[in-house]
């Protein structure tokens, strides 16, 4: 169980067998079994530009260690000289070299060199390494199933059950469609094929979700009169499943006169992958009236299976079933409840299990560490972390990832540096936590690190590694390196083009956006969801009302893509910044879906900036029906209320705010200095350098005041004197970020700030002002996108 979790669901019926149906699926494997076509035409037809020659006494091409070259010999009838010693090759130490040796190998002329070492010894009687020595050619990086199958030949007695030995190893091999070319030539070459042979094909057929040739292989077993054997019809009724025709997978299994456990297993594995859960149940009922007594690991499959899906409704129904049938939970079955409910979310209850689980074990940890991170409490997930006597890499980069999608970064990129240094190699999968992590904290020089050790470790030719690279580097403030990333790449699929638009996007260069979209249609890629997101988000930083409307008529229109309620949000932030606020709202209210916090959130926020004090209670009084403890809609209501000094109704907000125990998000400022992340917040004196923090800033006031600096008042929106005011604007953490960066950088420096918060209008015109007076480069990081100050102005062009 567990070996076909990568299946597609299928459409077809999931009843029982019809008449009809059984007359289909029999017309249609007659005719492929007496039709001209074979696997060897549709793999011919795959395998263009192959030579395949086999011959019963080959050549082989062995190194000759004395100059470097090849040389040809025969060998069957030549004997070369040995290259270690003969003694060495009756020890069994050696027959362990020359097997790790084949699990090593990288290239054909290395797998000639060892092929020659197994002839000299003698003692592969059974052909067990030329068998390891074949399925390594079939499978390296370069393969060769010319000389795979030509060394094949060669031995003594190809019968059968060598044969089928073969085909077993190909298709537990990393490329199973080489067992099904193997079997197409064995049958060309005229080889005895017998039952046993079937259900590895089948095997190799499920893996790869090879419909035609597991046909195929249904209408020669017919043919061959193979279907009644239990273990042809057992594959069958997998093959079938994991190519998506459940129907017939059922099909198969009701025909079977004799259905053991494993039989039974397989339908209901089927039935898992599919997605089909209705139909497990009824299916276990049937089992037991058939004498078949369910056993645990068919419990096991179906809550792993629930537990993938995160599907609890279900995962409790068969937990209650165990019960109610008083099936003994043992071991197994235990971490298959824990892992089921960690996956749908329900810790409580997988808490309790894991308690009781002795030993714990390290993949029901890691599934608890998952389900605790997926869950918000990624503190718990770092506790079980912590208890661990062995981690390995899965275990290591559920705990990153959990800190990266948890709003830690920091800890993600601090616990992938103690995972290196423990010796554990990270994989792609780490690699993209880690990337992601490091984009969310903004930090440019961790993002060099990243890109260095992906470059020296392999990683850099990786799609996905490179499309994350440049999500990187553009929420990192450096959109020159994420272009070269994008440049550099040799191949690009939509993710990669759709991360470099939604990089121009967020740096508020609409037009770049659009033109590379333009391009992207040139190269034929169908845009997706994902980048008609980027695009719109371009037009509504950059004011293109006209280009963001049409760019929505033709995602139906012109590509078949459907609008998603993220696109409707973009369309009301679109309208709302350039306070087309009516329309907005029009648009909120013909949403094929419910509109969510967010699409109200930017109307409340259109309104609050223009002074729509009407439609802006309107829209927050809807966030809070949806969240009434959303401290972004007090806050907002405040703030249009404190605009137009309606003081009564600011104290009457701030009351309930406290009442509610609703606390406003304070500002958070970062800035990264040779390789160290310093974090203000509003109003900050815990930083080491605090008093040198306070006395720049006032220096910098005087001089940007000189240049026509005047704090906006306006931006304080609660009722206080001038001086309170001025001070609650001059502390801002993103003023004494810059204060700190002036502190430690020379003049002609890039100084970059991540903020929480949206930039207030005072700081967007303080940052302005002292990228001119100070001779620098400012880049901040808001909330929704990035402002490049220089020289006096900002990347935005004041339409934020």
């Amino acid at each position: 169980m567990g070996r076909n979790a990568a299946r597609r669901a299928g459409s077809s019926s999931t009843t029982a067998a019809s008449t009809d149906s059984v007359s289909n699926l029999a017309s249609s494997l007659s005719a492929i079994a007496t039709s001209n076509h074979s696997l060897l035409d549709s793999f011919n037809e795959r395998q263009r530009g192959i030579d395949f020659k086999f011959y019963l006494a080959p050549h082989d091409y062995l190194l000759d260690l004395s100059n470097g070259r090849e040389s040809t010999i025969n060998a069957m009838n030549t004997i070369p000289q040995p290259i270690i010693s003969s003694a060495i090759y009756q020890n069994h130490s050696h027959y362990n070299h020359l097997l790790t040796s084949l699990s090593t190998s990288s290239s054909i002329l290395h797998l000639k060199q060892i092929h020659t070492q197994i002839l000299r010894s003698g003692f592969d009687r059974s052909n067990s390494l030329l068998i390891k020595l074949v399925v390594s050619a079939c499978t390296l990086s370069s393969p060769s199933l010319d000389y795979a199958l030509s060394v094949f030949y060669q031995m003594q007695s190809p019968e059968p059950r060598l044969s089928n030995k073969l085909l077993r190893e190909l298709s537990r091999s990393s490329k199973p469609e080489k067992a099904l070319l193997a079997y197409a030539k064995m049958r060309e070459q005229g080889l005895v094929i017998d039952s046993f042979s079937f259900p590895p094909l089948l095997k190799a057929s499920m893996r790869v979700s090879r419909l035609i040739e597991g046909m195929e292989l249904h209408g020669f077993a017919l043919k061959m009169d193979f279907v009644s054997d239990p273990f042809v019809q057992t594959g069958l009724v997998a093959m079938y499943a994991a190519c998506g025709h459940i129907g017939d997978a059922r099909l198969v299994f009701d025909k079977m006169s004799n259905r053991d456990i494993v039989a039974w297993n397989t339908m209901v594995d089927g039935y898992c992958g599919s997605g089909l859960f209705s139909n497990v149940l009824p299916l276990i009922e049937e089992m037991k009236r058939s004498n078949i007594k369910p056993d645990q690991k068919i419990f096991s499959t179906v809550l792993s299976a629930c537990g993938r899906a995160g599907n609890l409704e279900f995962g409790k129904a068969v937990h209650g079933f165990i019960v109610e049938n008083k099936v003994v939970v043992d071991y197994n079955l235990r971490c298959a409840l824990i892992i089921m409910y960690a996956g749908c979310g329900s810790m409580d209850v997988a808490r309790s299990l894991y308690k009781e689980l002795s030993p714990k074990n390290m993949v029901v940890s890691t599934a608890m560490i998952t389900g605790y991170s997926n869950a918000g409490n990624v503190e718990s997930g770092r506790l079980i972390f912590d208890q661990m006597a062995e981690r390995d890499l899965v275990c290591w980069s559920a705990m990153i990832s959990g800190y990266a999608e948890g709003g830690r970064p920091q800890d993600a990129l601090r616990l992938f540096h103690k995972m290196l240094n423990s010796g554990v190699k990270p994989d792609q999968v780490t690699m993209l936590s880690v990337i992601s992590a490091c984009a969310n904290l903004g930090a440019l020089d961790h993002a060099f690190y990243i890109q260095s050790y992906i470059d020296e470790n392999g990683f850099g030719g990786v799609l996905p590694v490179n499309n994350a690279l440049i999500d990187m580097y553009a929420k990192c403030g450096d959109l020159e390196r994420a272009r070269g990333v994008f440049a550099r790449m040799q191949r690009r699929n939509v993710i990669t083009w759709s991360s470099m638009i939604g990089a121009y996007a967020v740096h508020g260069d609409a037009v770049k956006a659009l033109e590379l979209f333009r391009q992207m249609k040139t190269q034929k890629i169908k845009p997706n969801g994902v980048t008609f997101v980027g695009l719109l988000y371009a037009c509504s930083h950059a004011g293109l009302v006209e280009e963001g409307e049409k760019l929505f008529a033709s995602m139906v229109n012109d590509h078949d893509v459907i609008p998603k309620r993220e696109h409707y949000g973009c369309m009301v932030d679109l309208y709302g910044r350039a306070n087309l606020l009516r329309k907005a709202l029009h648009v909120i209210e013909e949403m094929p879906m419910a509109p969510n916090i967010v699409i109200w959130g930017s109307l409340m926020a259109a309104c609050r900036i223009y002074n729509e004090v009407e439609l802006g209670e309107f829209a927050a009084k809807r966030v809070l029906e949806l969240d009434p403890y959303h401290d972004g809609a007090h806050i907002v209501l405040s703030n249009i209320y404190a605009k137009e000094q309606k003081w009564g109704n600011v104290g009457e907000m701030r009351r309930l705010m406290q009442y509610k125990g609703v606390v406003k998000q304070r500002g958070c400022s970062r800035i990264e200095l040779d390789g160290e992340i310093h974090e203000f917040l509003t109003a900050d004196r815990d930083h080491d350098a605090t008093d040198d923090i306070y006395a720049k800033l006032d220096e910098v006031v005087s001089e940007l005041e000189v240049a026509g600096y005047a704090p906006n008042m306006g931006s304080v929106l609660v009722d206080l004197d001038e001086e309170e005011k001025t001070k609650a604007l001059l502390w801002h953490s993103e003023k004494l970020a810059l204060c700190y960066g002036l502190l430690k950088l020379k003049r002609g420096s890039c100084i970059r700030i991540i903020k929480n918060l949206r930039v207030c209008e005072d700081c967007h015109n303080f940052m302005k002002l002292a990228s001119k007076v100070y001779e620098i480069r400012i880049v901040v990081r808001d909330r929704t996108r990035f402002h490049d100050y220089k020289d006096g102005s900002c990347s935005c062009k004041d339409y934020w």
